[in-house]
């Protein structure tokens, strides 16, 4: 009865009532079990609608972690948030658990159904067909990790230099930026492109694909993959049409395969908001020295701390800018942490996390509550 009261509250004034939510734009969920440890989540936004997405999915025997950085919209990180984690059910049962090709079948099918959702869409809201999403996933299975990733959200792996509890912890960066401010990406994407000079320019400071995106893989970006909307009409009349013959984006996800050790401590699953401000060694002495509880909210208060010193401003000021402007301050920030102690099960211990659980970050921190956010917010496109 009293939160039917407060959402109005909620929508119309961004107000956060409950735990996890904050009017400086950070929500959290200090520490929940998964089958082989623990996790924490936090998000902070700073777009006037939240383009992040994160979620994670828990079972006795599989633990999924994902983080969609979106771009142009909220529409394509929304989209993936609720596609991609069935996809990935489906496929991995019909063929008998995980892989690599279960897990690119996934991405595929998330990218086509996008797709089509991009063609209905577009007599209504031309724009969807330049909305793309940056989509990193973690999943862990029989004590084996699979990264697969689109864009340059980044999963980091912190490593204890010995087996022994007090050992020192070294950073391990487990997934490839697909960014062309990289030159090897770069180089990647103009090899693809002999006969077009201008697949890769610079612009605005930076290194841009046909000048207007710096990551080369995505869910979504319709436009830059199929030259067909840019002869569509009604795209035309809202946007300017992008000259090229064949797609110079992709879908196609980096993936890695690990067998985890005893040494391998935790992962960090971020949107690259957290690595704009935050070296992987950095962010990984953070999560090595500090408790457990809250770890996600400290990794992104510290990026926030980065922000604001790098504007000579104080922490208090970035919190207090509203969201939109807060944009020009730093990125919407999705932070993810995953304790790994697999070395130490036990029967007790899988009987303790033998259920289903799942997480998800609001949609937008400063109208959706937490609880909804458990629940899953199906009715988002």
């Amino acid at each position: 009865m009293l939160r039917s009261c407060y959402r109005p509250l909620e929508r119309c004034f961004g107000l956060r009532f409950g735990a996890g939510g904050g009017g400086d734009g950070l929500w959290h969920m200090d520490l929940k079990p998964h089958a082989s440890g623990d996790y924490s989540i936090a998000v902070v936004q700073a777009n006037s609608n939240l383009e992040d997405q994160g979620q994670v999915f828990t079972s006795p025997s599989a633990t999924y972690v994902g983080v969609y950085d979106g771009h142009g919209g909220p529409e394509a990180s929304r989209f993936v948030n609720n596609h991609l984690f069935p996809y990935l059910h489906k496929f991995a049962t019909e063929q008998g658990g995980l892989s690599p090709d279960v897990i690119k079948k996934a991405f595929s099918a998330t990218e086509d159904e996008f797709l089509r959702l991009v063609k209905r869409s577009l007599p209504v809201m031309p724009q969807i067909a330049s909305v793309g999403s940056c989509c990193l996933v973690g999943a862990i299975s029989d004590d084996v990790l699979y990264v697969a990733n689109l864009g340059d959200s980044r999963a980091v792996l912190g490593r204890r230099v010995s087996e022994s509890k007090r050992s020192a912890v070294v950073a391990e960066r487990l997934s490839t930026d697909h960014n062309v401010g990289d030159e090897q990406v770069r180089k990647e994407v103009e090899a693809l492109h002999p006969d077009d000079a201008h697949v890769v320019v610079y612009t605005r400071g930076v290194w841009r694909i046909k000048g207007i995106i710096q990551v080369s893989r995505s869910i979504g970006d319709v436009y830059l993959k199929k030259p067909e909307f840019n002869r569509d009409p009604i795209y035309q009349q809202f946007l300017n049409p992008v000259p090229m013959k064949r797609p110079v984006m992709t879908a196609e996800p980096s993936i890695i395969t690990r067998n985890l050790k005893p040494q391998d401590s935790f992962l960090i699953f971020a949107s690259d908001g957290l690595w704009e401000q935050l070296s992987d060694e950095a962010a990984v002495e953070i999560v090595f020295k500090n408790p457990r509880a809250g770890i996600a909210k400290r990794l992104v208060r510290a990026a926030l701390h980065e922000a604001a010193k790098k504007r000579e401003m104080r922490y208090d000021d970035i919190k207090k800018i509203e969201k939109g402007v807060r944009r020009h301050f730093h990125d919407d920030i999705t932070v993810i942490v995953v304790y790994l102690d697999h070395h130490k099960s036990s029967t007790k211990h899988k009987i303790k996390h033998s259920t289903l659980g799942s997480t998800r970050a609001p949609v937008d921190i400063f109208s959706v509550s937490a609880d909804d956010a458990e629940q899953g917010l199906h009715h988002i496109v």
